[in-house]
Formats: C-alpha cells, sequence, structure tokens
C-alpha cells in the first residue's frame, strides 16, 4: 500500500476516533456541570467510574497502537504512524469540543489531558503543541523511504526524545505529585495555579531532536544528498554552451 494512502487511512480513524472521544467526554461533563472542567472538585463523579475511565483511557492507547501497527511495514513505521494517529486524533479531539460544547474557549484554557498514572493539568496549547510534534516525527519515520539508520547520532536524539518526553510528564503531573502524600481526595481537588512553561519548552526542544538533520536516518540525508546532486548537475548541464558540432555547420 502506498504511502499517503496508508497516511489517509490512519488520518481518517484518528478523526473519527476523536469525534467518539469527544462525545464520550461531552457526556460525562454535561451532566456534571464540567465542560468547562478547570473548578472546584474538577472530577466530582469521579471516585464512582473511576476505574471505568481509567480502562477506557488505557483501551484508547490500544486503538491508536493497533491501527498504528497495521498501516506500518517495518518497526520504526508503526511507531511512525503511531505518532500521527495519536497526533492527529488529540488536535481533533479538540476541535470537537469546541464545536459541540464552545469550549476551549481560549488555547491557554486548562484542561485535565490524562488521568494515568495522576491527573495530568495543562493549558490546551501544551498537548497540541506535542500532536504537532509527533505528527512531524511520524511523518519522518513512517512516510519516508528510509534503508538504514545512522546508529550512533540517531541514538542520541532519541534518547533526548525520551527524556524530554520524561520532562514533560513531569509538568503536567507536577501539581497533583505534590498532592499525592495526602490522599487520592487531595490529588481529585488539585486545581492549579500556573503552568511550567519554561520546562515546558526545554522538553518540546528536546523531543524535537530527532527531526534535526544529525538525528535522521542516513538514507533519509542520502536521499535528499542525491537529489540535490541530480539538480545541479541539471543547472549545469543546461547553463553550459553547447559545442558545434559538425551537423551543425552550415553545407555549401
Amino acid at each position: 500500500m502506498a504511502p499517503l494512502r496508508q497516511f489517509m487511512l490512519v488520518a481518517v480513524f484518528a478523526l473519527a476516533m476523536a469525534w467518539t472521544e469527544a462525545a464520550a467526554v461531552m457526556y460525562l461533563r454535561i451532566p456534571a456541570d464540567r465542560v468547562q472542567p478547570y473548578q472546584a472538585n474538577p472530577f466530582p463523579s469521579l471516585p464512582a467510574i473511576g476505574w471505568i475511565e481509567l480502562v477506557r483511557e488505557a483501551a484508547t492507547l490500544v486503538m491508536l497502537a493497533a491501527v498504528g501497527t497495521l498501516a506500518g511495514s517495518s518497526r520504526r513505521s508503526r511507531f511512525g504512524f503511531f505518532l500521527i494517529a495519536f497526533g492527529l486524533w488529540d488536535i481533533g479531539y479538540y476541535l470537537c469540543l469546541q464545536w459541540m460544547g464552545g469550549w476551549p474557549a481560549s488555547l491557554l484554557d486548562w484542561d485535565v489531558l490524562f488521568l494515568l498514572p495522576l491527573p495530568w493539568w495543562g493549558p490546551v496549547l501544551a498537548p497540541l503543541l506535542i500532536s504537532l510534534l509527533m505528527i512531524a516525527l511520524g511523518g519522518l519515520l513512517g512516510l519516508s523511504r528510509i534503508d538504514r539508520i545512522s546508529p550512533q547520532a540517531t541514538a542520541v536524539a532519541w534518547a533526548g526524545f525520551a527524556c524530554g518526553a520524561f520532562l514533560a510528564l513531569t509538568v503536567f503531573i507536577w501539581d497533583t505529585a505534590h498532592a499525592a502524600s495526602n490522599g487520592i481526595s487531595a490529588v481529585l481537588q488539585v486545581l492549579p495555579q500556573r503552568f511550567l512553561w519554561p520546562q515546558f519548552l526545554a522538553a518540546l526542544g528536546l523531543m524535537a531532536l530527532p527531526l534535526l538533520p544529525f538525528g535522521r536516518p542516513r538514507g533519509f540525508i542520502a536521499h535528499r544528498e542525491a537529489a540535490r546532486r541530480r539538480w545541479t548537475l541539471d543547472r549545469r548541464e543546461h547553463a553550459a554552451p553547447r559545442k558545434e558540432t559538425a551537423d551543425d555547420r552550415p553545407h555549401p
């Protein structure tokens, strides 16, 4: 199957799933008057259905991983299509929420992003930036024709990605982790007062390292360099004056 067709199928699945996810969240938030989650007692129904919601979130990740596995033909491309599916799903989720309930009103509105292992809090803009980055990384891994991997530079870049992901997770659960020592009831009442933007942007920069030239697979760079050399040779051939041959001379 052509990579573009694979991408389109993954995109259709992710956007359809985004609508389903947004609808499920609206079913939970409207009866509890929590379409805007950043208010006192943000999880009024969670004690009763907490384990159901946790399993639903885990099932969401399983479905996204499954579509990535089906779309890809190698371990690298499967991970790439998973990243694409996750990024499109997350962006589509917020677009559907806005259309259904008029929220978020701003990219800086606070939202509960996940509940595993603790509630993640952050402005809507933060997960959207990560989703855009995931789509770019997924395109590099899932759509580009790559034969070989540069082991040293790529390993460093992906190690930076892992460190950035861990730092971003720490930023999202910073406040709830500090409340965890007081019990689950204290965790569920947390309303963060400020977001750690400097630390988050540092995490985003680390996660973007595989997009830099030294972190790209060698086959990707070699293909780009070969195309650039062909383009340069073509320009030189067209610019060079053509030598006169015997056939070009006028005959008496």
